[in-house]
């Protein structure tokens, strides 16, 4: 078989996984607690703080594509701890900052997805999604084929966004009047 048929090809072997519906570990533990007790998929931490960490999405919607994600094991917003809430807002913010001077996009989605009928697939454990958006960033392949093509490694997108991650706190106060 030929390959000079004139097409670009863009190779994605990480995703094939994704594709196939398997799982990286088949078992009923949270994802996230497992991250945040240094387990699978924690290589993909960004920054680590006091409550809360900020991850790389392990299926990402765009390249830097991170959440937010308390290190408790809590499902719902109004769960969490005066602290909990201010950390999740000034990573969030960090996250914004960080995204844009490592990679420069036109736009963000950032939002919380609460309960599975809201599109939560991990609705039991809290996440804030912060994804990075360019013009064009849907295009055929996500449309009529489904399928997100991603134009970088996500350990290579993980080392770019931790080495630009600013090493100051991101919080200042404890309180939610503070906020």
């Amino acid at each position: 078989m030929s390959l000079d048929d004139r097409l670009e090809r863009l190779w994605v072997p990480y995703r094939m996984s994704y594709v196939r519906g398997e799982e990286p570990e088949p078992d009923d533990t949270c994802p996230f607690c497992r991250i945040a007790a240094g387990g699978a998929q924690s290589e993909l931490v960004v920054h680590r703080g006091a409550t809360c960490f900020v991850v790389l999405n392990l299926y990402p919607y765009n390249p830097g594509h991170l959440m937010v994600v308390p290190n408790r094991h809590v499902a719902d917003y109004t769960e969490l701890t005066a602290d909990e809430t201010a950390e999740v807002a000034a990573l969030t913010q960090t996250a914004l900052r960080t995204i844009r001077a490592v990679s420069a996009p036109q736009g963000f989605n950032v939002g919380l997805n609460l309960g599975g009928v809201a599109g939560g697939s991990l609705s039991q454990h809290l996440h804030q999604h912060v994804v990075p958006r360019w013009s064009g960033d849907a295009n055929f392949m996500t449309v009529l084929g489904r399928t997100k093509t991603l134009p970088q490694l996500l350990e290579d997108t993980r080392d770019l966004l931790a080495e630009a991650w600013p090493a100051a706190p991101t919080t200042t106060s404890t309180t939610l009047g503070d906020l």
